[in-house]
């Protein structure tokens, strides 16, 4: 038997090498959120990065950083744009004024659940986050189910008690609408309200039923209005030359675990994946499920829309173009402006089945 030269064999294994489909540069992404790892939204982000590891054949790999370790929750969408995390869990709210068009969703009373309310906010929103959140490259947004207002000593019923209190508001447009309402706002992130309400810095804060448990507000807090007055949209980004660097099928992963819309029968969903839906789910808690603590949860003073929230019976017959008009009713949302907003105006009604999930309470009791 005749050997092989160096050469003819030199030529079969650069054959069997150009044959053999290329394995994509391992790839190390940081995601960075601010919740404590108790909470359930952590949990979320874990399996969904592990499904992302599998869906890759391992070349993608993400270290989760919980509980502000990267910088404070106010910081997470400049620290996608700059490259400090490569994935960033944000609160839109906690920026006043930047975000003004995913800012709508912030408006009281409009949001029936957390649920079908996120599946509508992401299919909504993907037509304007180019242009708000041009600097990142937009994921998905979601919200959790309606939060309310607690309080640490004093009861409130009606909205003239709020004369005089600090308040910690969720977002910019409650912000705005406790200073109509003459109380004073105390900025502060979610992990920090327990600590603001036991040191008395604030009164009063805006939350969901459930971060009163994760958080520890329950312990801190005796009077709770029982109304759905608020939702906090939350948003995950991703830096652009993060995205860039990405090999053809990498972001082929990417896509699907981050852009895929939400489906009927995955709401809160994200690449099949529920993202949103732990954070909805755990919104859920009423007074009954929290700790021994005497408490009284009181219905607000009267109708709520109509001694409570700013916004007036909608009077326009056309939907309004959001775009046009968010800027002017989230930045500053008066009596005047808001009474013209119809809820089409937060969600065009193309959106079909989705779109009954952000309505207007009790309207015909408004003024």
């Amino acid at each position: 038997m005749k050997l092989l030269s160096r050469s003819a064999v030199a030529a079969i294994v650069l054959a069997f090498a150009s044959s053999a489909p290329a394995q994509d540069k391992p790839v190390q992404l940081k995601l960075s959120h601010w919740v404590p790892p108790t909470h359930p939204m952590h949990a979320a982000a874990v399996a969904w990065a592990e499904s992302i590891d599998k869906a890759s054949n391992g070349s993608i790999k993400i270290t989760i950083f919980p509980a502000q370790q990267l910088g404070k929750a106010f910081d997470h969408y400049n620290m996608a744009r700059d490259g400090i995390t490569d994935i960033s869990h944000v609160n839109p709210g906690y920026e006043p004024g930047r975000f003004p068009i995913i800012g709508a969703a912030e408006l009281p009373f409009i949001f029936a659940n957390g649920k079908e309310g996120s599946a509508a906010l992401d299919a909504w929103y993907r037509r304007y986050a180019g242009q708000e959140m041009k600097d990142v490259r937009y994921c998905l947004s979601f919200a959790h189910d309606p939060g309310t207002l607690h309080f640490a000593r004093k009861k409130a019923v009606v909205p003239a008690d709020m004369s005089g209190l600090k308040v910690r508001p969720p977002n910019a447009v409650i912000a705005n609408w406790m200073t109509l309402l003459g109380a004073t706002n105390v900025q502060a992130a979610a992990p920090e309200i327990r600590d603001v309400l036991e040191k008395g810095v604030a009164d009063a804060a805006g939350s969901p039923w459930g971060s009163m448990l994760l958080f520890g507000i329950d312990k801190v807090t005796k009077y709770h209005i029982d109304s759905p007055l608020y939702v906090s949209e939350q948003v995950w980004v991703l830096n652009k030359s993060k995205y860039d660097s990405l090999s053809p099928s990498q972001k082929q992963v990417m896509d699907a675990a981050l852009h895929q819309r939400l489906g009927a029968e995955n709401r809160g969903a994200m690449g099949g994946f529920r993202v949103g839906r732990p954070r909805q789910d755990q919104g859920h808690a009423r007074p009954g499920r929290l700790s021994a603590q005497p408490r009284r949860s009181s219905p607000p003073g009267g109708s709520p829309p109509s001694r409570w929230s700013p916004i007036g019976k909608p009077r326009s017959a056309k939907p309004a173009r959001i775009r046009r008009r968010s800027s002017r009713i989230c930045a500053r949302p008066s009596p005047t402006t808001s009474r013209a907003i119809s809820a089409e105006a937060v969600l065009p009604s193309s959106e079909g089945r989705a779109r009954g999930a952000i309505v207007y309470r009790s309207q015909r009791n408004m003024p």
